[in-house]
């Protein structure tokens, strides 16, 4: 079977995009920091712009004010060019700061990504954020009471569920 090498980088990029929500998510850094070239920059508007080592940094310091985030991608679209490739990823980013006042906070936001592929692996070189809506609300602890069947909540860390039914789901790396 021959894979065609433009749809195998199109998926390549794809699941980058998914590694990074999982890595921020599951405050996996290490992950995170595997997808970032060296040379990279990220630009989260206020908040952060510097190079993707400095970005996890930052990441690893500031998620720490939130029990909980999502981060679900929606659509992605990429142009390819050899080793080369720019995407626009939409997402809708879910975030639930710790008590006493606990908010869910709901973003949609955009990524404009540039990606660079380096001895047949794709990773970040550049992305910036957009940000086209978002809402804020307190938390409903009832909701989490009767929603999905009592099922046992996320966790933010290697306690997730994933690590322990997921065999191949290691720290550090997917």
């Amino acid at each position: 079977m021959t894979v065609d090498p433009y749809l195998a980088d199109k998926f390549a990029l794809q699941e980058l995009c998914a590694k990074y929500s999982r890595a921020v998510d599951r405050r996996d850094f290490a992950l995170l920091r595997s997808l970032y070239h060296d040379d990279s920059t990220d630009e989260h508007g206020n908040m952060f712009a510097g190079g993707g080592e400095d970005f996890v940094d930052y990441v690893s310091r500031t998620v720490t004010q939130f029990e909980c985030t999502v981060h679900y991608i929606t659509n992605m679209v990429f142009a390819v060019d050899g080793n080369k490739a720019e995407g626009e990823v939409c997402k809708i980013n879910y975030h639930r700061t710790r008590p006493p006042e606990r908010m869910e906070i709901v973003t949609g936001s955009r990524s404009h990504d540039r990606y660079e592929k380096r001895n047949g692996v794709w990773k970040f070189m550049y992305r910036g954020i957009v940000l086209d809506w978002a809402r804020q609300t307190p938390v409903d602890d009832e909701a989490y009471k009767h929603f999905a069947a009592g099922s046992p909540p996320g966790k933010d860390d290697e306690t997730d569920l994933s690590y322990s039914r997921l065999s191949m789901f290691m720290r550090g790396v997917l």
